[in-house]
This record gives structure tokens, sequence and C-alpha cells, in this order.
């Protein structure tokens, strides 16, 4: 039984010897992980060593190939070596083959032995002498060759030059007088071709310095070589040239605005110091100085084709004034080098011209489309108060279209002038100044297309397309006109002030660099006449337009008729107790007074403009009734009743029409001669049906008279003041209760009335907006 009992503690051991299940895990785990760090730290250990292994295998490469190209280059240079002693071997021997064969034929022929004998003696001194020359020959150029081998080029230039010092046959090329020498030669003149390919080679690495370049070029100025250096200059400056543009062109898109400059910079200054380095080497040469120039006008060509392959969108303020700094940069550039003797200024201008007008055109293209586009919102498009409140007193008076527009067309044109430098302005500011009137034409032609009336007109066929807005009142059309006006005497000018500066600065200079070209000159008085002449058209369709409305009825039927003046009889001829204007020009008054009554509102503050409006505006009246054909065919048609009261009435009308302009304060010279045109017409109209117009009316001082009580009657309203009261002052139109929308224009024109009223020459007069008060 203890038998048994003992197998059986054999087969299942004590509880107390068992391991637990964790302490056999922790075991394990840490026999793992210190496995597991070893392995890590062998295969960091083998990584630095496989490491090693490939930086000393490649740095075993590289010296084995920098070996093989040793050993190429010095087995080169052995079979160079082999080939030259092997012809100098040759040379030798025939030399002295010649030599004996001389000496024998020389001794045969002679038959003094004692003479044969002084000249063998005299040969074998010879010899001697020359084996000694040929001896130092050799020595001398097997030392250039260990030095060329050694690339020691200090030492070979030296050694030749004192060489050719002690031997000055070897620089004569024309000297053949010996076989000994001229071998000699051309074994050096190969020496030299090998030490100026050395240099040559040096020159053209691409990590060269300067210090280096400078060295290796003057090595070849010592060899004679100063063309080959001349050359090698250039191309070295060249080929830094264009490795700095192909570094920079990837930046271009990055700097939209500028990188011309920079293009500038790097072309411009590798040029000056090109040229400063060719005068310090090879002096004032002419044919290197043609040289620099030649290089120097095709990097500016590749200059400029690189500006515009670069360059952002044509049409957009960027690439104004990228076009402005490039020109600006690269012309003061110029300037710099002229004073190195390169005029290259005429050059530049002629390949960027193309190129800036083009930005020009472009730039000008996209400010009308702003210009023009009413229904665009202005804002981004801030103004200073400095040019926006002279726009916004009209705000409150026309659509709030009209003054966006006018102050959209300040900040775009304001926009491309800020774009503009110094020399850009200099060279292209009459371009730029002629382009700012065509808009301010196009922006005008914009706004006639809101007066009321045109859509008709023949002439016009061009505005025929919808409007987003339309001037109905005269207060609007007032606007509208007191909007154009300010823009082209007041914001313009100030705009554009800035160009006028820099014109006026370069002509006061006078210096050659800053004056303008011949083609980019213009006149302030010219450029604000075509701004004028804008104005007229706007001024005189709002004149045309609003008579037309005064003179027609809506049924196309004309109120101010030649009827009135034929009968003596009727309610437009009553004389018998107080004569006055026929009653269209009674009319025409009171329209004048509704209109300034309006302005003086409107155009607060802008006299000027109202004086030459209503002038302008007499000035049409007078100037239809002159030149309306229906009109004087019924008065000269025979069978017409003439009579010496309608003669009289005519004439008076004409005076009233003249002492309204005179009265109003606004010039007069223009309504009095064509009032004088009138009377003197209608004279000759009725003297031809009998009538003796010095019987049949009264003096000339009676009219006068009349016309200024007539004025002063209906100023106060028939009281039958004297008209004396008038006489020294000038009529205040002060009618406040005429409302504005009464008789408005809009509503009187037609088809008819625009083809009657053919007397739109308003071109054969001249322009008033400029006349001083003293006129009236």
């Amino acid at each position: 039984m203890r038998m048994e009992s003992s197998e059986e503690e054999d087969d299942f051991p004590c509880i107390e010897s068992v391991t637990p299940q964790s302490k056999i895990d922790s075991i394990y785990q840490s026999n793992t992980e210190k496995g597991i760090r070893k392995i890590c730290f062998e295969l960091l250990d083998l990584k630095d060593a496989v490491e090693n292994l490939c930086g000393n295998t490649r740095t075993k490469c590289l010296a084995f190939l920098r070996l093989s190209e040793e050993v190429v280059e010095t087995e080169h240079e052995l079979n160079e070596l082999r080939k030259h002693i092997s012809a100098q071997g040759i040379l030798v021997q025939d030399l002295m083959n010649g030599v004996c064969r001389e000496l024998d034929e020389w001794s045969r022929a002679s038959g003094d032995v004692q003479e044969a004998n002084e000249s063998s003696r005299s040969s074998d001194y010879d010899d001697t002498f020359m084996n000694d020359v040929e001896d130092e020959n050799v020595l001398f150029l097997e030392n250039i060759d260990v030095l060329l081998a050694e690339h020691k080029i200090e030492e070979v230039i030296e050694a030749i030059d004192a060489k050719e010092r002690s031997h000055p046959e070897l620089k004569n090329s024309g000297d053949t007088s010996s076989t000994e020498p001229s071998s000699f030669k051309s074994a050096l003149s190969k020496r030299k071709k090998m030490l100026e390919n050395q240099l040559v080679e040096i020159t053209e690495r691409p990590s060269i310095g300067i210090v280096e370049l400078k060295k290796a070029l003057s090595d070849l100025l010592k060899l004679g070589k100063g063309s080959l250096a001349h050359q090698l200059l250039v191309k070295s400056y060249r080929s830094r040239l264009q490795k700095s543009i192909e570094d920079f062109l990837p930046l271009c898109p990055c700097y939209p605005e500028t990188y011309s400059a920079t293009l500038s910079n790097l072309v411009f200054s590798t040029i000056s110091l090109t040229t400063k380095e060719s005068g310090a080497m090879f002096g004032d040469n002419p044919v290197y100085s043609n040289r620099i120039i030649q290089w120097a006008e095709r990097e500016i060509e590749y200059f400029v084709r690189l500006v515009k392959e670069h360059a952002p969108p044509s049409d957009g303020a960027p690439a104004l004034h990228a076009a402005s700094v490039c020109v600006q940069a690269s012309l003061n550039h110029c300037n710099a080098l002229e004073k190195q003797g390169l005029k290259l200024s005429k050059l530049l201008l002629v390949l960027l011209r193309p190129y800036i007008e083009e930005v020009l055109e472009l730039n000008y293209i996209r400010a009308r489309k702003v210009v023009l586009d009413f229904a665009s919102s202005n804002e981004g498009k801030p103004l200073s108060p400095r040019f926006a409140s002279p726009l916004s007193t009209f705000a409150t008076t026309s659509d709030t279209l009209l003054v966006e527009s006018g102050m959209r067309f300040i900040y775009v044109v304001k926009e491309i002038v800020e774009k503009l430098t110094q020399l850009v302005i200099l060279h292209f500011g009459a371009n730029i100044l002629t382009r700012i009137s065509q808009l301010f034409d196009k922006y005008v032609d914009s706004l006639i297309k809101a007066l009321p009336g045109l859509s008709e007109d023949d002439n016009l066929t061009e505005l025929k397309e919808p409007v987003p807005f339309r001037a109905e009142t005269d207060s609007e059309q007032l606007a509208l006109l007191g909007t154009a006006f300010t823009i082209a005497e007041e914001l313009l000018p100030m705009v554009v002030s800035r160009i006028w500066n820099v014109l006026n600065e370069s002509k006061e200079a006078g210096s050659e660099n800053m004056m303008p070209a011949a083609n980019n000159t213009v006149e302030l008085k010219d450029w604000r006449r075509q701004l004028q002449h804008s104005l007229d058209k706007l001024r005189d369709n709002f004149c045309r337009q609003y008579v037309v409305n005064f003179i027609y009825s809506r049924d196309g039927d004309a109120r101010l008729d030649a009827q009135i003046y034929l009968s003596g009889v009727g309610e437009h001829t009553i004389w018998e107790t107080d004569p006055l204007p026929s009653l269209p020009f009674q009319a025409l008054f009171g329209k004048l007074q509704q209109l300034a009554t309006v302005a003086g509102d409107v155009l607060l503050g802008r006299e000027k403009i109202q004086k030459v409006l209503l002038a302008r505006l007499t000035e049409t009246v007078v100037m239809w009734l002159s030149d309306e054909q229906e009109f004087w065919s019924v008065l000269e048609d025979e069978s017409a009743p003439l009579q010496p009261l309608g003669l009289q009435q005519l004439i008076l009308d004409m005076h009233f029409t003249v002492e309204i302009a005179r009265f109003a304060g606004y010039p007069s010279r223009h309504v009095h001669q064509i009032s004088s045109d009138i009377i003197a017409r209608a004279v000759r109209t009725f003297s031809a049906r009998g009538i003796d117009p010095q019987s049949a009316l009264p003096e000339d001082e009676w009219f006068t008279e009349t016309a200024k009580g007539a004025i002063n009657k209906l100023l106060l309203g028939g009281s039958g003041s004297d008209t004396s009261e008038i006489d020294d002052e000038h009529i205040i139109m002060h009618d406040r209760g005429m409302s504005d929308s009464d008789g408005s224009p809009s509503s009187l024109s037609s088809a008819d009335s625009s083809e009657s009223f053919a007397s739109a020459q308003m071109g054969d007069l001249d322009s008033p907006v400029y006349l001083s008060d003293s006129e009236s």
C-alpha cells in the first residue's frame, strides 16, 4: 500500500509544488520582451552598419569614378607624350641623316683635305650646339607637359612667357628660316592650344565663381586670346542670367503686379555688371563694346517676351499696374546704363509700346463696360467724400442710378490713374487722356439715352436700346445735366491732375530723359475742349427736346405759327391798349421762369451752368424760327395777307427774346445776332409785298422799351409798373408757384415734331460754356 501510494505521489505531485499560471505568464512575457528588445538593438546596429556600408560604398564609388577619370586622362596624356617623343625622335633622326648626307657630299666635292678636316670640325661643333639647343627645348616641352597634366596653369603661362621673351622669333608666325625653331614653335603652339582648352573648360563650369572666372579670362588675355576671352565673359553672364530667370519664373503667379520689376532688375543688373567687367578687363575697344550692345539688345527682347508671356489678363487693373511697373523699372535701369555708354531706352519703348497700348485698350474697354452697366452695384467701389459729395447733391432730385453711374465713372477713372507710374504717364499720358475723354463721351451718350423724346430720332439710332432709367421731369433732367457738368468741370480734372502734373514737370525740367515723346504731347485746353464737346452734345440734346416740346403740341401742331403774323385782327395782335409779345413768346418767358426756378434748386451753387443752359434754350428757339422753312414759306407766299401790324408783332417778339436773355443775365450775343437776321429777313419779305417799313414801323427805341415793359408787366402780374424799374437790374425768375411737373416735356414729343425741328445745327454756334458774364 505504501508503494502504491508512492507511485501515486510521483504521478500526482503535491499541490504545494505547482507553479501558478500568472507567474508562468510573467516569466515568459519578460523573456519575450527581452528577446524583442535584443532583436531591435541588433536591427538598429544592422541598420547603422548598412548605412555606413552604403555611405562608404558611395564614397568609394565616387572616388573610383574620379580615379577612373584621372586614369583615363593620364592615359590620354601619356599617349600624347609617346606620340610627341616618337615625333621628336623621328625629327632628330631625320636631322642627323640630312646633316651627315650633306657633309659627305661636301667632303667628296672638296679636293683639299685640310678644308675637309676644318669643315668636319665645324660641322661637329654645329651638331653639338644644335643638340644642346634641342635637348633644352625637349626638356622645356616635357616640363610644360607635366605642368599641364597637373593643371598648374599659372606656371605654364609664366614658363611660356619667359621662353617667348628669350626667343622673340617664337612669336613671329612668319619666321621659317630654319627647320628646328619651326618644329619647336609648332610643338609649343600645341601646348598653348591645350592650355587654352583648359582655360575654356574652367570658364564653362556651372559652379565657377566670379573671381575664378576673371582669373581664367585674364590668363586667356595673357595668351593673346582677347576675343575668345570676351566671348566667354558674355557667355558666362548670359548663362548666369538664364539660370536666375528660370529659378524666378515659377514665382511669377505669386507676384502678378510686381514680377516684371524683378525680371527687369535681373536682366538690367546683369547687363550693367557685364558692361562694367568688360570695360575693366578689355577697355574701350569698339569691337567689344558693340558685342556687348548686341547681346544686351537680344536680352531685352527676351525680357519683353517673358513679360508678355507671364503677365496677368490684359483687361484687368493688375495688368495695367504690372505694365506700369515694368516701364518704370526698365526705363530707370536704362537711364542708369546710359552713364555706361549703353542707350537702350528707345529700343525698350519700341518693344514695350504694343504691349502697353494693348493693356490700355483692354482696360478702356473694361472701364466702358463698368461705366455703362447701370444695373451693377457700387459696392466695393468706395469714393472719398472729396469725390462723392459733389455728386451726392443730385441724389434727392434724380434717380439713384444716375448718381451711382457718376460715382462709378469717377471710381473707374481714378483706379486707372492710380495704377500709372511716372514714366508711363510721361510716355503714354496723351494716349491715356484721350481714352479718358472718349470714355466720358460714351458716358454722355448713355445719359442722352435717358432724356425723353429721342427714341424716334433718326440721327441717334444707336441709342434706341432700352435704358435703365428715364429723366422725365425738369428736375431729373437738370440733375442729369448737373451730374455730367460736375464730372467734367470739377471731378475729372481732379482725378487726372496727377497726369498733368507729371507732363508739366517734364516740360519744365527740359531733360532729354524726362521729355515726353513727340506723339505724346497734349494741351490742357485741347483736352478740355474734347470734354466740352461731349457736354455740348448733351446740352444741345436737352435743349432740342425741350424746345421741340415747347413749340409743338401733343398732336404735332406748331404753337409758334406764322399765322399769328398774317392778320392785324385777332387775339394775338390786340394793340389798342397795351402792345405785348405774342402768346408763344409769353409762354416761352413762363417756361424759362419755371426752368430757372427748378435750376436754382437742383443746380444750387452752379450759376454758370444755369446761365449757359437758359442762354442755349433761348438760342435754340430763335434758331428754330430762323431755319424753319415751313414758317417762312407761309410768310413768303404771295397769297398771304401780310399787314404792317404782323411785321411789328414779329419784330417786337424778337426784341422781347433779346431782352429776356439780356436781363436774365446770361450771354445774349448769339440771340441778338440771330434775332437781327430774322428781323432783316422779315423786313425784306414784307417789303417785297409793298409794305414800307419806314412808315409802318415805329422807332427801334419803341421796340426796346415795349419789350422791357412787357417783361416788367409779366413779372409783376400786369400792374403796369414803369419800365425804369428793371433798366439796370437782372431779371430774377422766382415764380415758385409753378409746378415742376406742369407741362412736362416728356408728354409732348412726336415723330413729326422731331423731323420738323431741322435746326439741329448746334455745332454752328460757338460753345458758350466758357463765356464770361461780361458778355451778357
